[in-house]
């Protein structure tokens, strides 16, 4: 689906609206692909084109924006380090809701994120079972074999999910893992049906996991608890499904 168009920003009690245009520029721009004109701004966020002018010069000057040689302006670098520092605080948003799927069902529960091709692990609560599943923050991942992937990608366009999957090759990690394009949308589909993705032995052999998509963040979000396959049964994972569904929902809510 295409991006929303942002609403022109209005003036709010104890609110300051060049900081609120300002915003929606910003994030006008990242719905965007992170490179637009001044025109298709205007277009866009709604805003007039003399205010847009007055917003994109000031965000040029604090390194936010930066223009191009084709006079397009893109994301600056700055924002990168703004970008970092809010990634870090998703485990800090993302802990109680963890730690509590960890007391109600005994097994490791993880928040993973889509970085570009990659699933890279951002927070964990680990059970407190002797024998556990552990992945370390920070853990970079190919989607396809992780049920997290699955549950995020059963949520985005089939073309996206195609260039990834030929850009990563689908490297085989297990005899589970599934290495075929279609086999793979078909897992998807099934995924969007049911509202949940699974893991089964696919990254590793052993561990099963199951995982749900965080809803309507920006950041391709989802949660998962994973665990030794004898111990992840059928009715394990029947009760995991709505408490990591309740746990998206409340964690989507503290992140808006």
């Amino acid at each position: 689906m295409p991006p929303e168009k942002s609403a022109p920003a209005k003036a709010r009690g104890g609110s300051v609206q060049s900081i609120e245009r300002a915003f929606v520029l910003l994030e006008t721009m990242a719905s965007s692909g992170g490179m637009m004109g001044l025109s298709q701004l205007a277009a866009e966020s709604g805003l007039p084109l003399p205010t847009i002018h007055r917003l994109v010069r000031t965000l040029v000057d604090l390194g936010y924006l930066r223009q191009e040689t084709n006079r397009q302006y893109v994301l600056g670098p700055r924002l990168i380090r703004l970008g970092e520092s809010a990634s870090g605080m998703l485990s800090v948003w993302a802990r109680p809701h963890l730690e509590r799927l960890v007391d109600e069902l005994g097994e490791s529960a993880n928040l993973a994120m889509l970085d570009g091709d990659q699933i890279v692990y951002v927070a964990q609560a680990q059970s407190r079972r002797s024998m556990r599943m552990f992945t370390e923050v920070g853990r970079r991942v190919l989607p396809h074999c992780t049920a997290v992937g699955k549950a995020i990608m059963a949520h985005m366009p089939p073309e996206q999910v195609r260039d990834i999957l030929q850009r990563t090759g689908m490297p085989q990690h297990t005899d589970n893992t599934l290495t075929d394009p279609d086999e793979f949308a078909k897992a998807l589909v099934w995924a969007d049906e049911h509202g949940y993705a699974m893991d089964e032995g696919e990254q590793e052999l052993g561990v099963r996991c199951v995982a749900v998509a965080v809803p309507g963040m920006p950041t391709r979000l989802a949660l998962s608890v994973s665990g030794p396959a004898t111990r992840m049964t059928e009715a394990v994972v029947e009760r995991a499904v709505p408490m990591l569904t309740r746990a998206g929902l409340a964690l989507a809510e503290d992140l808006s």
